[in-house]
C-alpha cells in the first residue's frame, strides 16, 4: 500500500509504479495538477519580447541570439534523454520539484542578467524544466486524473502545456511596456507563478514510488528490468513499449509539423507585425502569441469526444492552411493573413498534440507513460528546433520572403503526409474493426 501527498487519500498502487487501482481524487485535484505544466510554460516563452532590450542593453548580434535559443533546444532534449525514465522509476514529484528549482534559478539569471553568458545558461535552465514538464509535469497529470477519466487527464496536460506557452509571451509583453525594470518585472511575476506551482507539487495526490532496482551498469545490483522485461538506462533515448510504436508514429507525425509551424510564426510574427504596423510595441507580439495558443487551447476542448484518428487530421488540414495563409501574410503585406495563420497554427498544433498524447495516454501503460510523453516531444521539437535554425540561415541567405516560402512548403507537405499516414493507417484498422477511440 503506498500513500500520497496533498488530499490525504490512500492509494493501492502497484508497488515500483507511480499509477495504478486506486480511490478516485476530486475532480479539482485533476484540474490544479495541470498547474505547474502551465507555469513552467509560461517561462518558456516569457522573454521573446524582451530579447530587444537586451540587445540594445548588451549589444549583442542576431547570431548570438541565435545561440540563445540553440540553448534552450539543448537544455530540453538533454532533460527528455533522462526526465522521462527517471519519473517513471521514481514518481513525478522527484522530478518535478528540482525542474521548479531550475525555473526559479532561471528567473533569477534573466532578472539581473549583465552578460549574454547568463542568458544562454538562463535559456538551458528553462530548457531543462521544460523538459521535465512535459514528460513528468503531463504524466501526472493524468496519474491524478487516474484510470477512468485519462482521456480528461491528456486533454487538460496538453491544454495546460499551450495555454503556458502563450500567457508568457502576453505577460511579458504587457508588464514589460506598463511597469518599471521590464527585464526584472517579469521575472518577479513568473517566479511567483512557479512558486505556486512547487506548492501544487508538493501537495499533489500522485503516489510515493517504492524503491527500485539500480540502473544498467552499477557495480552492486543486477541489471534492472522495467515492467515489460526491458533492461533499464536511466539516460536514453525514450521510447514506447513494445506494441504502441503507431500510437507514437501517429501524433508525432502530426505534432512534429504543428510545433514547427507555431515556433515559426512565434519566431517570424514580430518582425512582420514590426514592419506591418510601424510599431515597436512589446504588447502586440504578446498578443498574437497568446492568440495562437488560445485557439490551440480552445479548440482541443472543442474536439475533445472526436475520435483520436479524426483530431489528427483535422490538424495536419489546419496546418497545411496556415502555412497556405503564412506564405500569402508574408508576399501580401496582409495583417489579417498573419494572424489567420497564428490562430490556424495554433489549432493544428493543439489538435496535433491532443491527438497524439490521447493515443499514449490509451495504450502505454502508467509506469512507462512519462518516457512516452518524453519521446512524444523528442520527436516534435528535435525537426522543429533544426527547421527554425535552418529558416534563420536561409532568411539571412535569401531573405525573409524566400525563406518563409520554403519554410511555409515544407511544412506544408510534411503536415499533408502525416494527415496521409493517419488516415491509410485508420483505413487498415478499419478493415480488421473499429479505429480506437
Amino acid at each position: 500500500m503506498a500513500t500520497v501527498r496533498g488530499g490525504g487519500l490512500p492509494r493501492a498502487d502497484a508497488v515500483g509504479g507511480p499509477a495504478g487501482g486506486r480511490a478516485a481524487v476530486p475532480l479539482w485535484w485533476v484540474w490544479l495538477a495541470a498547474w505547474p505544466v502551465t507555469a513552467v510554460f509560461a517561462l518558456s516563452n516569457a522573454a521573446t519580447p524582451l530579447y530587444v532590450l537586451w540587445q540594445d542593453e548588451l549589444g549583442f548580434s542576431g547570431t548570438t541570439l541565435t545561440v540563445v535559443f540553440a540553448s534552450y533546444i539543448v537544455g530540453l532534449l538533454a532533460s527528455l534523454l533522462c526526465c522521462g525514465v527517471l519519473s517513471d522509476r521514481f514518481g513525478r514529484r522527484p522530478v518535478l520539484l528540482p525542474a521548479l528549482g531550475l525555473a526559479l534559478a532561471a528567473c533569477l539569471m534573466f532578472a539581473t542578467a549583465h552578460h549574454v553568458a547568463v542568458l544562454i545558461v538562463a535559456r538551458l535552465f528553462t530548457g531543462l524544466a521544460v523538459g521535465a514538464a512535459v514528460s513528468a509535469g503531463m504524466a501526472a497529470v493524468t496519474d491524478v486524473a487516474g484510470p477512468d477519466r485519462r482521456r480528461l487527464g491528456a486533454l487538460l496536460a496538453s491544454s495546460a502545456m499551450v495555454f503556458g506557452a502563450g500567457l508568457g509571451p502576453l505577460l511579458s509583453g504587457v508588464l514589460s511596456e506598463t511597469l518599471p525594470a521590464p527585464t526584472v518585472t517579469v521575472f518577479v511575476v513568473e517566479a511567483a507563478l512557479l512558486g505556486t506551482a512547487a506548492l501544487v507539487v508538493w501537495r499533489m495526490p500522485v503516489p510515493v514510488s517504492a524503491p527500485v532496482p539500480a540502473p544498467v551498469g552499477h557495480a552492486s545490483a543486477k541489471p534492472a528490468r522495467d515492467g515489460d522485461g526491458d533492461r533499464v538506462v536511466w539516460v536514453r533515448m525514450p521510447g514506447v513499449p513494445r506494441g504502441s510504436g503507431w500510437h507514437l508514429a501517429l501524433g508525432v507525425a502530426v505534432f512534429g509539423p504543428g510545433i514547427g509551424a507555431t515556433s515559426f510564426v512565434l519566431s517570424l510574427g514580430p518582425s512582420l507585425l514590426t514592419g506591418l504596423l510601424d510599431s515597436d510595441s512589446r504588447i502586440v507580439p504578446g498578443a498574437l502569441a497568446f492568440s495562437m495558443f488560445l485557439a490551440s487551447t480552445c479548440v482541443q476542448f472543442a474536439v475533445q469526444r472526436r475520435s483520436r484518428h479524426t483530431i489528427l487530421v483535422g490538424g495536419a488540414v489546419s496546418i497545411v492552411l496556415a502555412m497556405v495563409t503564412l506564405v500569402v501574410a508574408v508576399h501580401t503585406s496582409a495583417v489579417w493573413a498573419l494572424v489567420a495563420a497564428a490562430v490556424l497554427a495554433g489549432a493544428g498544433q493543439g489538435m496535433g498534440q491532443l491527438g497524439g498524447l490521447s493515443l499514449l495516454a490509451s495504450g502505454v501503460p502508467p509506469h512507462r507513460l512519462a518516457e512516452a510523453n518524453a519521446a512524444f516531444s523528442v520527436g516534435g521539437y528535435a525537426p522543429a528546433g533544426v527547421l527554425a535554425v535552418g529558416a534563420g540561415y536561409l532568411t539571412d541567405a535569401v531573405g525573409l520572403t524566400g525563406a518563409a516560402t520554403a519554410f511555409g512548403v515544407t511544412l506544408a507537405t510534411a503536415a499533408g503526409l502525416g494527415g496521409a499516414l493517419v488516415l491509410a493507417r485508420r483505413s487498415r484498422e478499419g478493415r480488421g474493426g473499429p479505429a480506437p477511440r
